[in-house]
């Protein structure tokens, strides 16, 4: 007999999507230090070995948790463009609301994707989503300024991240104390200015 309870019936219908739950989960309680397979298999109600026949090792899944990650992030700007203006510069500026609030949302996974080295950007899916959420970036800056250069793309990126990265981490507080639309209005004023 041994001192680990057997994992409880699967339910969930698709196991990968369920181990990638768990392990951003495990990741926003735990850290990327202490981030464990064992412990997303427990948070998934799977046998421990679960999570590395899908993903190989710990940097496999976080691998994985990164490509989904930037797909989410590249839906949460569309979703914020979908409800702004259609010209360019208030769709660029739509964006760089998505980009912040996916870091307010999810910020130990905004910080996996964009200040780890565990993921593997040579993994094909985690190079192409990185890849389309960079693509977004430029479409966006070139239909703001058609003769926009990459300057201009890293002025509005620095921006956006800076912004997203100082806000997930808890750095910004008088900006966050804001009221919901007195803050969207500030962030708006300052990605604003950054545009080309």
């Amino acid at each position: 007999m041994t001192d680990d309870p057997a994992p409880k019936a699967y339910h969930h219908g698709d196991l990968r999507s369920a181990l990638l739950v768990a392990a951003e989960a495990e990741l926003a309680d735990k850290g990327i230090e202490a981030f464990s397979l064992r412990q997303v298999a427990k948070r998934a109600g799977v046998s421990h070995a679960a999570p590395a026949h899908h993903f190989g090792d710990a940097g496999g899944l976080l691998t994985a948790l990164a490509a989904e990650g930037y797909r989410a992030f590249v839906t949460m700007q569309r979703g914020h463009e979908a409800r702004a203006a259609s010209d360019p510069r208030s769709q660029l500026i739509a964006a760089g609301l998505g980009y912040v609030a996916f870091a307010r949302a999810r910020p130990a996974l905004f910080r996996l994707m964009f200040g780890s080295s565990r993921p593997d950007f040579a993994v094909p899916d985690l190079l192409a989503s990185a890849g389309l959420a960079y693509q977004h970036l430029v479409e966006g800056v070139s239909a703001c300024s058609p003769g926009a250069n990459g300057q201009d793309i890293a002025g509005v990126w620095a921006v956006a991240h800076g912004l997203a990265d100082l806000m997930a981490a808890g750095r910004l507080q008088p900006l966050s104390d804001l009221a919901p639309d007195a803050f969207e209005a500030a962030l708006v004023r300052i990605i604003g200015r950054a545009l080309p």
